[in-house]
């Protein structure tokens, strides 16, 4: 890479920390005082409700024994309406229910294995009556008693599969994704508060006594799980069918792991899935596997002259990248001395196996591949000295398709522990397979789960593709044509339900890259969709993600579709627009050039891997920091186009909506000049819920003095890991820890933020006026219904003049209480900051370099010794 000062990253001081203030609680919604006002209405009411479900429950179940069906896990399912600021925790505390799935409606999935419900008619019965340890029952607002379930499976059921559901045929075989709840009906005990009067061995007695209840709960939820996964095992079986892989949703802690959930694929004729689904009381998912996507593309006529460029191989300790792909075609002129061979696997079951790129037409990961390693400049002459190790792991067969017999959670889980445990102990992966179809909103997928739980667990990054929505199509994934006909435009039809994120590019911990187009054509009767370099491609899916978080992270150039002059228009990618695609390498197996710019290489496919490029840039220049850091400088890195700037507030909320932060930059992420400056943390620092830990910059007198109106623009991205929960379906409740942050404000001074940021006596204004683009409520910022504070990347940016900053630019890491009750939890997270001098009227690396040493030696901090980045 290019680096003419070879100036490092700064770093980013820790100033301290304390217990964070937060916004008040929200009060409770007029469904729970009325509650409260009429106590024993409220108590009839539901006793109704729970009285009449026990009572059909009871008959349906009598109707299993006497038909002989397989035994399930014994529960009686129960769908509640809640108070939104209920802790469902209380749900099992008090009534001794077992949460199967938080929904985001107000709505919670419950089971209890009482069948006569007895704690919570004798809740209710206190509640009547206002005896104490009662009141949670104000919170249920209400319970569904129809029989037919028809609430419950709207929940629980794909949208394609509720439609059928009343039709499936009995006999015939399905392949179906069940998720199984498994979180008990236990709380794990809440570790002891010391009194300061206790003698050490009364102390250490308590602590011995909670360390063995909870070691027990923990041993009890293992239990469970087992048990129910042999259940389910059984149950399938009985109905001469078969599993066909499984996934274990489970903690990383050891000892301390909440097996929360199990999803297992099933393959089963019809009437065994309604009665899996109809009466185990734990299912909170059902869905149809995914179809996967890939572009494909077929070769040119003309053959490609190779140039006279020699390649020596990567440094032993470089980097390394996994193509989770189709293979790669590892003899390629251009990839051969960056393969890892030694590494290379295949997980497709095929009689003759290979871990070569057996897709027609120039291949696919091979086509992925070329542009990990080169990004858009494909050598053709020289000696290249290549920057990183590519390894390959098979997946996709000839037809680019993943079978049904490969489960994807398991197969990610596989990979990753593969290769990040191998000898180059790899953290990049580069992953462009999606599922056809947008993705579902109401948990975060098995696969998009597993991708989580993966980057909580290892030290790695996964670098997803968003998607693609084909060219032309029938219901009910729609093409770019189907949507033009109807009279939807390009780019709004990016917004509609049909084009969102396709899994599992909605994972919180994944890197999700779109495609932005780059030449504009219009000729020999075509023209390119997009009018502007920089705008969306023609076929990249578009967020924002699940709950609100912000996907893509990421775009790059992925090339654009065209259309014709006919009624309806065709959309194509015509050879002769050549130009609006990008140039990648190809597998020559069948013949053909060896690099190509047609239109069979264009999508979120190619995209992806030029991102993959940068992580491994990052990863060179920084090996011993965390992989949370590349995907923080990464999004750090990204940009909107220049003419976003003339964009109102609506237009800008619908790029971010469909481009995310914009196009990262190698340069930027990697290196700093004499006009941007950037500021990491060092490692991983772990928050607990409730802490805060403040961060300061001081900014130099130059920078900041009167009569000077510089425009400086500040980037902030926080980039954290936590444990999933796939159960839960608010993000909040997702993570186990979840953390924001929060900036001080222009011409606020330290102490004031300290003040504001930290618990107090004093009340402060919890508004902000830094002028952030997001921030953490959607009216705060200057783009329209964004929130920074979704999602474990969280980037804002803002452009303030010099003279209104204060001597010092802090920012405060806020942990929240998530999922877990465990006091030991804890979320992993890095930050950065950078600081830009747009007009580069004066230098600032060197000043703010001063800035940090005076710092240091103020707090007591030992000087780290920077080590500069060598240029090419």
């Amino acid at each position: 890479m290019a680096n003419s000062h070879g100036f490092a990253h700064l770093r980013l001081l820790f100033r301290e920390h304390g217990p964070a203030r937060f916004s008040p609680a929200p009060q409770g919604i007029p469904a729970t005082d009325e509650a409260r006002r009429d106590r024993p209405e409220h108590s009839r009411k539901l006793n109704r409700s729970a009285s009449a479900f026990g009572q059909h429950w009871s008959t349906s179940q009598t109707t299993r024994l006497v038909d002989a069906r397989p035994p399930l896990p014994a529960g009686v399912p129960l769908l509640l309406q809640i108070d939104p600021g209920l802790d469902i925790d209380e749900l099992t505390d008090k009534l001794g229910f077992e949460v199967v799935s938080e929904e985001a409606d107000g709505y919670v999935i419950v089971a209890s294995t009482d069948l006569e419900l007895t704690t919570f008619l004798q809740r209710l019965d206190e509640f009547s009556k206002d005896v104490r340890g009662s009141a949670v029952v104000a919170g249920v607002h209400d319970l569904d008693n129809d029989p037919s379930q028809d609430a419950r499976l709207k929940r629980i059921l794909s949208d394609d599969l509720y439609d059928t559901w009343s039709a499936l045929d009995e006999e015939q075989v399905y392949v179906c994704d069940v998720g199984i709840s498994c979180s008990g009906n236990w709380l794990p005990p809440k570790k002891p508060r010391r009194n300061p009067r206790w003698k050490q061995s009364t102390w250490a007695k308590k602590e011995a006594e909670w360390a063995a209840r909870r070691s027990k709960a923990y041993d009890d939820w293992e239990v469970l799980q087992t048990e129910r996964l042999d259940l389910i095992r059984e149950f399938v079986k009985a109905y001469t069918g078969s599993i066909e892989g499984i996934v274990e949703d489970a903690g990383s802690n050891g000892d301390d792991a909440i097996p929360d959930s199990f999803t297992v694929r099933v393959r089963i004729v019809g009437r065994g899935l309604k009665d899996l689904v109809l009466n185990c009381a734990y299912v909170f998912e059902a869905f149809e596997p995914d179809d996967i996507e890939t572009p494909q593309g077929v070769a040119r006529a003309e053959a490609e002259t190779m140039q006279g460029v020699e390649f020596q191989p990567p440094p032993s300790d470089a980097p390394s990248v996994c193509i989770i792909d189709s293979g790669v075609q590892e003899g390629h002129f251009w990839l051969a001395e960056a393969i890892d061979a030694d590494s290379s696997s295949t997980f497709v079951n095929e009689p003759e196996a290979t871990v070569a790129d057996k897709v027609s037409n120039g291949g696919h990961g091979t086509r992925v591949a070329g542009a990990v390693l080169y990004g858009d400049a494909i050598p053709d002459n020289g000696t290249v000295v290549l920057p990183l190790w590519l390894q390959n792991a098979r997946v996709l067969d000839h037809d680019c398709r993943l079978s049904e017999h490969l489960f994807p959670p398991e197969l990610m889980r596989s990979i990753v522990l593969m290769y990040s445990g191998g000898k180059r102990r790899t953290k990049i992966f580069n992953h462009s397979i999606n599922a056809a179809g947008p993705s579902r909103t109401r948990h975060m997928s098995a696969w998009a789960s597993e991708i989580d739980r993966l980057s909580f667990e290892h030290d790695i990054l996964i670098v997803q593709s968003i998607g693609n929505i084909p060219m032309d199509g029938p219901p009910p994934i729609l093409g770019i044509a189907q949507h033009l006909a109807s009279s939807k435009a390009y780019p709004s039809y990016l917004d509609e339900r049909a084009c969102r994120l396709a899994n599992p590019s909605q994972s919180f911990q994944a890197l999700t890259v779109g495609s932005v187009a780059g030449e504009i054509y219009s000729s020999n009767g075509w023209t390119s969709l997009a009018t502007r370099t920089g705008m969306p491609s023609a076929f990249t899916r578009s967020g924002l993600g699940i709950w609100g978080s912000v996907k893509p992270e990421v775009v790059e150039f992925g090339g654009d579709a065209l259309y014709d002059t006919g009624t309806p228009p065709r959309v194509a990618t015509p050879d002769v627009a050549n130009g609006c695609y990008p140039n990648l390498l190809r597998s020559t197996a069948e013949g053909g050039p060896a690099v190509a710019r047609d239109g069979r290489g264009v999508g979120s496919s190619f995209s992806t891997p030029k991102v993959s490029r940068v992580a491994a840039a990052v990863q060179a220049v920084l090996p011993e920091q965390p992989a949370l850091l590349y995907r923080a400088l990464i999004v750090q890195s990204a940009r909107w186009p220049d003419w976003s700037d003339a964009l109102g507030a609506d237009d800008r909320a619908a790029l971010l909506r469909r481009i995310g932060f914009g196009v990262p930059d190698l340069e930027r992420a990697t290196t700093n000049t004499d006009h941007r400056t950037t500021f990491i943390t060092d490692g991983d620092r772990e928050i607990c819920p409730g802490d805060c830990h403040i961060y300061q910059v001081r900014i130099p007198e130059e920078l900041r003095r009167a009569g000077t109106d510089f425009d400086i623009r500040v980037d902030a991205t926080l980039s954290y890991a936590a444990e999933p929960r796939r159960t839960r379906r608010r993000h909040r409740g997702y993570l186990s820890v979840w953390a924001d942050w929060i900036s001080s404000r222009k011409e606020e001074s330290l102490d004031a933020f300290l003040t504001r940021a930290l618990k107090a006596d004093e009340k402060v204004d919890e508004g902000s006026s830094f002028g952030w683009s997001l921030e953490a409520r959607g009216q705060w910022g200057s783009i329209p219904e964004a929130r920074r504070n979704v999602g474990t990347v969280q980037k804002d940016w803002a452009v303030v003049k010099s003279n209104q900053l204060s001597s010092d630019l802090c920012f405060a890491v806020r942990g929240h209480k998530g999922w877990s009750k465990d006091p030991d939890a804890t979320a992993r997270y890095v930050f950065a900051v950078t600081i830009e001098i747009a007009g580069q009227e004066i230098p600032i690396y060197e000043p703010l370099q001063v800035a940090v040493a005076e710092l240091e030696a103020e707090l007591g901090i030992e000087t780290e010794v920077e080590v500069e980045i060598d240029g090419d």
